[in-house]
């Protein structure tokens, strides 16, 4: 397995019996569990059944299609490893309930280890730089032979931090939303420097959790929520205790059942 830090392309992770040129799956489910498979017979990973549940609770909280026909449903379960990934190609399509109501073409499947939790934003933004570009869409949605998709899919470059530091998806949203209500009061010079600081972490998180917060952020002015004394600080309204001392540190995104905020863990007061 390769050394995430040392890593710089996508190829370190994936090796051509990880793909399946042509998914036999018609729907989201069974396509997620055909490429489990292919993990599984691989040794990549050992508990499909888990797996398979946290992937689910994943789509279900929001879909992992990020347009133009891609998807990368992923988890953060322990897979004995780093990281195990697995790519499924389907030429007629599969309903992702995708943003932008397109069938899924590509399905590129991780699963990575909770104690490399910042793993997967790097990954991601890789993915998602290479991803954008159509002509490298097409490419991918046009390979012939399960060669040449893997061919292609090697030429995706990675950049890793040289740090072990974690930064949590919510605690992006959570920056993201202070630059948004910064540019509420900024000049335009200061507006263009913080949008340079925003995009940077666009770049980190993937398509479907950004509209999420585009929308709330449109609606109701903010879009992150802290979490203090068991209560979402957006609607004041008491959360489950697991999902309270779950979010504390972790990578997962959690969502108020009342407001629909993103919640975060409250900021350490510091003492007097």
């Amino acid at each position: 397995m390769a050394n995430p830090v040392k890593s710089h392309h996508f190829s370190d992770f994936l090796k051509p019996s990880q793909i399946i040129h042509e998914l036999q799956a018609k729907e989201k489910v069974e396509a997620i569990e055909e490429l489990l498979d292919v993990l599984l017979k691989e040794k990549l990973i050992k508990n499909k059944k888990l797996i398979l549940t946290r992937l689910i609770d994943r789509e279900r909280l929001e879909s992992t299609a990020i347009g133009d026909h891609v998807a990368v449903p992923h988890a953060r379960v322990d897979t004995g490893g780093e990281i195990a990934i697995a790519v499924g190609r389907s030429a007629k399509g599969i309903d992702f309930d995708s943003i932008d109501k397109k069938k899924v073409h590509l399905i590129i499947l991780i699963v990575w280890n909770p104690t490399l939790p910042g793993l997967f934003n790097h990954l991601f933004a890789g993915l998602a730089r290479f991803l954008r570009k159509p002509e490298y869409r097409e490419r991918l949605f046009g390979a012939k032979t399960k060669v040449e998709l893997y061919k292609i899919l090697s030429e995706i470059e990675l950049t890793f931090p040289q740090e072990d530091r974690i930064i949590s998806r919510a605690s992006l949203l959570n920056k993201l939303q202070e630059i948004e209500i910064r540019k509420r009061k900024a000049t335009k010079d200061q507006i263009k420097e913080l949008n340079k600081h925003a995009e940077l972490i666009r770049e980190e998180l993937d398509e479907s959790l950004l509209t999420r917060f585009d929308k709330l952020i449109q609606r109701y002015g903010f879009a992150v929520a802290e979490v203090e004394g068991g209560a979402c600080q957006g609607c004041n309204m008491r959360i489950a205790t697991q999902m309270s001392s779950a979010i504390e540190g972790s990578n997962d995104i959690y969502v108020c059942e009342n407001c629909g905020k993103f919640l975060v863990a409250a900021r350490k007061k510091k003492k007097p």
